[in-house]
């Protein structure tokens, strides 16, 4: 197993986010996979066969220069029903954030919090004044329109971007209220709307605002591909927007800013879109059974999601950081915990939907660190099958909140 000082110096260095997958395996040395429940990847897609064909090609794939962004985003709009004129591709939805931020952000941006961390850190990276709109943990930390617009006025912000499902605590607002929030900021410079999580939701059938997006001269709706595809590796997104938001971004983009991993995925999207439309299918059942068994665990609140996540609040005194790195070395178990999260604390996970084979493992694992169960141990049957709560890690811990400012 990894010593856990070394992990927790791991996570220390990562400041914002956490450890690469890869420099956490390379600790790990239990011989046994990790089991992943922290990087928000679609665990059913690619398929076993994509994969087999991915590795066929491997060789011609690493070898060759890919073809222009152009044609690789030509053929994703043939298959998603959109036009190329209305989309840029970049390596990533971070390098888009990037571009959007350089090109398109000028003095200010509002955001609630908390959410994707790059929200908030690359604006104020290149000296914008940052606006954060604290969601109500009272409420669920769901977004309420209204008051976001009325903060959004006070402030003076002239960018504005909503998370849709959010990050980290998958909440969702119907795709009317966000139609009817680009209404009332349509004076604005720029509403972005971040919807990378949005293909694992299923509270209705057409949540997007993708198609109202290229109709509005301020809008623009962010896509990942990575996520939804279970390559974050490969590093694809895009965004829709007018066609001259859209150009302008596409303008500054870098020569070849796609590989040729991910315009290999792209043009085999077309034949494998049906088995995509089940793993999404499979995701919402795994995580309605995954929010079920947590919530039997005592002392955890599972927020209701409609992304490929939970937020899960820890127990009272449990702190995540500790829970964290004994998960990780003692169970193998890795989790995202939220203390370097604006808005968020330590008390909370963020814990990504998983097969429930897999499911199993974490929650044994919670099981042992937190109330001193032995490792493997059957689900209770109740909440009071414990007998009164007595979680093992003591302790708490807090996100830096600088910069934040609080609704009046």
């Amino acid at each position: 197993m990894a010593d856990a000082g070394n992990v927790t110096a791991l996570f220390r260095a990562a400041a914002a986010h956490s450890p690469s997958y890869a420099t956490l395996d390379r600790t790990h040395h239990s011989g046994a996979p990790l089991v992943d429940f922290c990087i928000p990847c679609n665990p059913y897609f690619p398929t076993p066969e994509m994969f087999d064909e991915l590795g066929a090609r491997l060789r011609d794939i690493l070898t060759y220069y890919p073809s222009s962004a152009d044609t690789v985003t030509a053929e994703l709009c043939s298959v998603l029903g959109l036009h190329p004129g209305t989309v840029a591709m970049g390596n990533g939805s971070t390098e888009l954030i990037t571009w959007i931020d350089h090109l398109l952000v000028r003095e200010s941006l509002a955001v609630p919090v908390p959410t994707f961390g790059r929200w908030t850190d690359q604006p104020m990276e290149t000296g914008k004044r940052v606006d954060m709109f604290l969601l109500p943990e009272q409420a669920g930390f769901a977004l309420d329109p209204a008051d976001f617009v009325t903060f959004v006025r006070s402030r003076g912000s002239r960018t504005a971007v909503i998370c849709n499902p959010n990050n980290p605590d998958g909440g969702l607002l119907p795709r009317r209220s966000v139609l009817a929030l680009l209404d009332a900021l349509q004076d604005l410079e720029l509403v972005v709307v971040d919807e990378s999580f949005l293909d694992f939701a299923d509270a209705e059938p057409q949540p997007s605002v993708a198609a109202e997006a290229v109709l509005r001269p301020n809008v623009i709706v962010l896509r990942s591909l990575g996520k939804n595809f279970g390559l974050h590796g490969v590093r694809f997104g895009y965004l829709v927007a007018n066609p001259a938001l859209a150009g302008k971004v596409r303008a500054a983009l870098p020569k070849w800013n796609l590989n040729s991993f991910a315009e290999t995925v792209v043009f085999m999207l077309g034949r494998h879109r049906p088995a995509y439309e089940l793993s999404l299918r499979q995701v919402c059942r795994d995580r309605q059974e995954m929010l079920w068994h947590l919530a039997r665990l005592p002392g955890l609140t599972v927020h209701p999601s409609q992304g490929n996540f939970l937020y899960v609040r820890l127990p009272e005194g449990v702190d995540g950081a500790a829970l964290r790195d004994r998960l990780l070395t003692e169970h193998g178990v890795l989790v995202r915990e939220c203390g370097n999260k604006i808005g968020s604390s330590s008390r909370y996970l963020r814990l990504v939907v998983r097969p429930q084979h897999e499911v199993q493992r974490l929650l044994a694992g919670l099981e042992q660190t937190l109330y001193g169960g032995a490792d493997g141990q059957s689900l209770p049957a109740g909440p009071d099958a414990y007998g009164p709560l007595r979680p093992v890690i003591q302790g708490s811990g807090t996100a830096a909140v600088d910069r934040l400012v609080m609704r009046a």
